[in-house]
């Protein structure tokens, strides 16, 4: 079942479409960025801020997250359930 994973402030991508989460200080990496720039394929949604994890997707889409690739992965990894919880309880502080 696919479900929405948090990559940083309130965006969010499919866990079904999801191939890699890379950091982007590798040379393959900025260059894969720079196609998918040129290509249109690029998704930025670090809000501004620097860019610490890269997220390849299915369909040859590339997005940016401002988030360490460890904390994304540890939320792909996460039950559906703790994410959930968690929500709610920073809405209500």
């Amino acid at each position: 079942m696919a479900r929405l994973i948090n990559i940083g402030f309130g965006n969010a991508v499919s866990t079904d479409k999801v191939i890699a989460v890379v950091s982007p200080v590798a040379a393959p990496v900025k260059r894969m960025v720079t196609r998918a720039k040129e290509s249109g394929t690029l998704v930025d949604a670090t809000q501004g801020r620097k860019t610490k994890a890269v997220i390849v997707m299915e369909g040859e889409r590339i997005v940016l997250s401002a988030l360490q690739p460890e904390t994304i992965t540890r939320r792909f990894n996460e039950p559906a359930q703790i994410q959930t919880e968690e929500r709610i309880e920073t809405e209500d502080e």
